[in-house]
């Protein structure tokens, strides 16, 4: 992380694209233990009015962190992180590419007192923002 003197408000932390694929799914409901055939069966996923497999949402929310923490070069520095959840990930099956979820952040507050910044991220998947207030908050260490 830059020092807490070179950055302001609206300064662009970086972007990035992940690949978000129905394998991804599997190894992270063996983690978390999050088996919910919402996350896997499309049959069942359409039965419960979802347009088809969807990530868990904090998968969702975890991957897009990663541009934080490696901005920041030091995980621990994000001391506080949140969001809304907007729309679901639809994760396509192998054949059709799984999805993909663009990130991108900007320095929303700089806390001079507290030694942090507040980053804003803007997550999207297929066009359409899936989370809202993803905020983090970065200590400088």
């Amino acid at each position: 992380m830059p020092a807490l003197s070179d950055l302001s408000v609206g300064q662009e932390i970086g972007s990035t694209s992940i690949d978000v694929s129905r394998a991804d799914l599997v190894r992270y409901a063996g983690a978390s233990g999050d088996f919910n055939p919402i996350h896997w069966n499309d049959r069942f996923a359409e039965q419960v009015g979802l347009p088809g497999v969807i990530a868990h949402g904090m998968f969702t929310m975890g991957a897009a962190v990663q541009l934080v923490t490696d901005w920041a070069g030091n995980p621990a520095a994000v001391v506080d992180y949140q969001t809304r959840f907007t729309k679901p990930v639809v994760v396509e099956n192998l054949d059709a590419g799984g999805a993909t979820l663009e990130v991108a952040g900007v320095i929303g507050a700089v806390d001079e007192a507290n030694s942090s910044v507040r980053v804003d991220l803007t997550v999207t998947a297929a066009g359409q923002k899936v989370l809202v207030k993803a905020q983090a908050v970065v200590r400088a260490w």
